[in-house]
């Protein structure tokens, strides 16, 4: 049976997962999360322009130590999935190969978001324990990229992260993404850059290189609304997207974000919400090293804050926190990719959902 990566509701019905879900849907407070985010350090080797997280980049890390011990605190709380994210780049922290190791050996699902860069230096164990590597690209060519994602000295990387994918791709056991991110800039001297031109060419490299799908999105600004933009860069990448369908089979996708779903709507920046508490926040969580927070979209709000990682045991936060603090329908009136999957919790908790799966397929929900 295959399923959409990216239809979270589904993913709410699986039978591992349902006990959880039915304590959320029935607003009781869950005895874990079923995911986690996880920002191991706040660096990044990369210095990209439209960075959503660039205020909060280089504020600290978690100890090589802390961060395996956050790592047996995951496993022991029944945690299925960990995402490792930030913030800055994951990859980055030292410890990161040790917590894949400690995740993976305990059986528990990872997914890597990363720049690329470090692929090399992590290459066994990312080949070996992760279940998704998702790597942000933003462009087919070295000079695009380096327009958007130049490292610290200004120089494009593109080639050096072309080559560290296809070694990944020749040894992993998981699935492989090349993500683009749809952009463009206004320069200092009026010039518009723009990389939307080359959604094409980066999905058929993404073909090229073993990638098991290549993923279109759409940019958010820094309080994640959606960033409009003009009707001709949608039907260019329409375009291009419907060219690259030649692309697919078994092993190559085209995903579709429901950012760029929500462009192609005219849906607009604002997602109103009409409920004032968000159920998905008793099944994920994020862990930084400034904190524990609601959610990945309120990363470094003090509102959302839910305790200390650094110092405090996170089964101990999790217990004695209070996951309602954020109002969804006055706090989150940007994109939220789990809105559905609240309004689904809500009709489970009415008696209108579905029955469960009979098999778990995918736990990053």
């Amino acid at each position: 049976m295959t399923h959409d990566r990216l239809d979270l509701v589904s993913k709410l019905y699986q039978p591992t997962d349902w006990p959880r879900v039915l304590e959320a849907a029935t607003g009781k407070p869950s005895s874990a999360p079923l995911v986690v985010d996880l920002d191991p350090t706040t660096f990044c080797d990369l210095a990209c322009p439209e960075c959503i997280s660039g205020k909060l980049l280089n504020q600290g890390r978690f100890t090589p130590e802390r961060l395996a011990a956050l790592a047996e605190e995951l496993v022991a709380m029944s945690v299925r999935g960990v995402v490792l994210i930030g913030g800055g780049e994951p990859l980055a922290h030292r410890g990161t190969r040790g917590v894949l190791r400690i995740l993976g050996e305990a059986g528990l699902s990872i997914g890597v978001v990363t720049n690329g860069t470090m692929i090399r230096q992590n290459l066994a164990e990312l080949a070996r324990y992760a279940t998704w590597v998702r790597v942000s690209m933003d462009a087919g060519t070295a000079e695009t990229y380096g327009l958007f994602r130049p490292d610290r000295k200004g120089r494009s990387v593109f080639d050096k992260v072309v080559e560290n994918m296809r070694l990944l791709a020749s040894e992993k056991t998981g699935s492989l993404g090349y993500s683009f991110l749809v952009m463009s800039r206004r320069e200092p001297d009026g010039r518009t850059v723009t990389n939307h031109h080359e959604v094409l060419r980066a999905a058929e490299l993404a073909h090229d290189i073993g990638c098991d799908y290549f993923e279109t999105k759409a940019m958010f600004d820094d309080d994640h609304h959606i960033v409009q933009v003009p009707e001709a860069v949608v039907e260019s990448v329409d375009r291009q997207l419907a060219e690259a369908a030649r692309l697919e089979s078994e092993t190559f996708q085209l995903v579709n974000s429901s950012t760029l779903t929500a462009l192609r709507n005219h849906v607009g920046p604002v997602q109103p919400k009409e409920y004032d508490r968000c159920r998905v926040s008793e099944l994920r969580t994020l862990v930084t090293p400034s904190g524990v927070y609601v959610c990945a979209y309120h990363r470094g709000n003090p509102l959302a804050r839910i305790g200390d990682a650094v110092t405090d045991n996170l089964a101990d936060i999790w217990r004695d926190s209070d996951r309602g603090m954020i109002d969804p329908s006055r706090d989150c009136r940007f994109h939220c990719a789990r809105h559905r999957s609240n309004l689904e919790l809500e009709r489970i908790d009415r008696g209108a959902g579905e029955l469960p799966l009979a098999e778990d397929y995918d736990p990053f929900l």
